[in-house]
Formats: structure tokens, C-alpha cells, sequence
């Protein structure tokens, strides 16, 4: 009898990865894609329940790499909450391009879908979490349960911001995704300008981008 592979969590996702990529779908079994990686099928269970935990922690390992990039950079740590925020979006949209055959199939498998959602559910929790600690400035209302629902309100407009960036990404075709990178710039400058009460200088300039972008992308 053959003596079957050790295998860690990284290794399992890259075989998923490059499986769906080279076959246009998932494994029929994870019996088939553990006896295809000569490992025992228990092997897998060990770290995923499903395939589809599998997929949700895909997403969830770019922003961990995002995070571990950021980490190591001493200049980071310095910056204010508008330029981590931007830090980190630039970062995790480098590794979602290094990675982009893959997303794109992923995505757009459940597009126009709720369950494309599902498969974000553990990006959401570490992106959620991640705006939490950044400690952001917002209005100081006077009271625990406005502050509280005013928190959660930011998170979850976060959560949306970081959603319309990855679709404008899917569909950006533009040089080294250069029309992302602006995207991104002016729709979080854009955001905290608002928080800020700041004039709307930025807000109608984010507004052309998207009018030009979008309605009439060729002028």
C-alpha cells in the first residue's frame, strides 16, 4: 500500500485552486480529490467540513496574507485610519490579482446570486472586525446605543464599499487595473470626507469617475 502524503491547510487550497481552474468545476467528491492527491479522505476533514468551508477560507486567506504584509511594515503602523484603510485595500487587491483566474471563476459562478455572498461569509468576519480596530472617528452622539448602532452602520457600509470594489475590479480591464487603484483612492477618500463633514469637493469628484466609468466609459 502506498503511504499517503501529509498535507497541510495552504497545500489543500492551492490543490483546490488549481483542480477547479484546470477542470472549470469542483472535485465530484472529496474522496476523488483526496485519492487524486494521494492523501486519506480523513486528511481533508481535518481541516475543512466541505468544500465549501474550503472555498470561504479561501477568501478569508487573502485578507490574512493582506494583514501579514501589513504587519511586517513599520511605516503602517504609523499611519492614521484613512491610510491603513487604503493600505489595506491596494494589498489585498494585489493578492486578489495575483490570484484573479481564480476569483473570477469563483465569483461569477453565483453571479447575480446570493450565495456568490456566502462564499465572502469569512472575509466579511475579518474585514468587520479589521474596520472595528481601526478605531475610525465618528460623530460623538452621547449615548451608548446610537454610538453602538453607529459602529455596526460603519462596518456594514465598509463591508459595502469593499463589495462595489471587488465588482468594479471583475470588470476593470484596464492596465495593471489601474481604474481600480483610482476607485479605490476616491472612494475612500470620498467615505471619510463624509464622516468628516468635509466639503464635497471629493464627493463630486468620485462622482465624475463613476459617471465616466460607467455611464459613458469610452469619453
Amino acid at each position: 500500500m502506498v503511504k499517503k502524503k501529509t498535507i497541510s491547510d495552504t497545500q489543500l487550497i492551492d490543490r483546490y485552486m488549481d483542480y477547479v481552474l484546470e477542470h472549470h468545476k469542483s472535485p465530484d467528491s472529496v474522496y476523488a480529490f483526496a485519492k487524486e492527491n494521494n492523501m486519506e479522505e480523513a486528511q481533508f476533514y481535518e481541516f475543512f467540513g466541505s468544500f465549501k468551508a474550503l472555498e470561504q477560507q479561501i477568501f478569508k486567506t487573502f485578507f490574512d496574507n493582506t494583514l501579514t504584509v501589513l504587519k511586517k511594515s513599520e511605516e503602517f503602523q504609523s499611519f492614521d485610519a484613512r491610510n491603513k484603510l487604503l493600505s489595506f485595500y491596494y494589498t489585498f487587491f494585489e493578492n486578489l490579482t495575483a490570484n484573479r483566474s481564480y476569483v473570477q471563476y469563483a465569483l461569477k459562478k453565483h453571479k447575480n446570486s446570493l450565495k456568490g455572498l456566502s462564499l465572502l461569509s469569512e472575509l466579511r468576519k475579518g474585514f468587520t472586525a479589521y474596520i472595528a480596530d481601526l478605531d475610525i472617528k465618528t460623530l460623538d452622539l452621547k449615548q451608548e446605543e446610537l454610538e453602538k448602532f453607529q459602529k455596526r452602520a460603519l462596518q456594514e457600509s465598509a463591508w459595502i464599499q469593499l463589495l462595489l470594489t471587488l465588482k468594479f475590479w471583475m470588470d476593470d480591464t484596464s492596465a495593471s487595473f489601474e481604474k481600480t487603484d483610482i476607485f479605490i483612492e476616491k472612494s475612500v477618500n470620498t467615505s471619510f470626507d463624509i464622516l468628516n463633514i468635509s466639503p464635497l469637493k471629493s464627493v463630486i469628484d468620485f462622482g465624475k469617475f463613476i459617471y465616466k466609468e460607467k455611464i459613458h466609459p469610452n469619453n
